[in-house]
C-alpha cells in the first residue's frame, strides 16, 4: 500500500499536469499563457475643444480648489467627528445630562456644513493666473455664471 501511495505522488509531480502545462503554452513565458507582463505605454493625451484650445481645469486652478475643499470640509468634519467625543466626555463625568439627540443634530450639522464646504471649496476658487482673495466670496457669483453657461452651450460639432 505504501508503495502505491508513493507512485501516485511521484506520477502526479512528474506526470502530465506540471509538464504539459510549460510545454504546450508553446513559449517559454513559465506558463503564463498570454499575459504581457509590460504593458504598451502610450503617451498621455490632452483633450481638446473644437477651437482647438485645451479644456479641463489649470493645475494652479485645481490646486487651489484642494486647498480651499480641504479646508472647507475638513475643518466642519473634524468638529463633526469631535462632537461625538466631547459629548461622551461631559456626559461620563457628569458635567451636564446631553440628550442623545442633540449629539446626534450637532455632528449632523457639522457634516452638512462640510458638505457646503465642498461646493464653496470648488465654486470660490479663482481662475485667473493671480490667485483671488482669502475666502474668495467675489469668486463664487463668476464661477457659478460660468458653470450656467458651460450648461447652456450646445454641444460642439465632431
Amino acid at each position: 500500500m505504501a508503495a502505491g501511495k508513493g507512485q501516485g505522488r511521484s506520477g502526479k509531480g512528474l506526470g502530465g499536469a506540471g509538464r504539459a502545462g510549460g510545454s504546450s503554452a508553446g513559449g517559454t513565458s513559465g506558463g503564463s499563457k498570454g499575459i504581457n507582463p509590460t504593458p504598451p505605454t502610450a503617451a498621455p493625451r490632452l483633450s481638446t475643444g473644437a477651437r482647438g484650445r485645451q479644456q479641463g481645469i489649470p493645475p494652479a486652478v485645481a490646486n487651489r480648489m484642494a486647498r480651499r475643499v480641504a479646508i472647507a470640509t475638513g475643518i466642519p468634519t473634524v468638529l463633526g467627528m469631535a462632537s461625538f467625543v466631547v459629548s461622551y466626555l461631559v456626559v461620563s463625568r457628569g458635567l451636564l445630562d446631553i440628550p442623545p439627540a442633540v449629539t446626534l443634530v450637532t455632528s449632523g450639522g457639522f457634516f452638512l456644513l462640510g458638505l457646503v464646504g465642498l461646493s464653496y471649496g470648488v465654486l470660490s476658487a479663482s481662475w485667473e493666473d493671480a490667485p483671488g482673495s482669502l475666502l474668495g466670496i467675489e469668486q463664487i457669483g463668476l464661477n457659478i455664471s460660468r458653470l450656467r453657461s458651460s450648461f447652456k452651450r450646445p454641444p460642439a460639432a465632431s
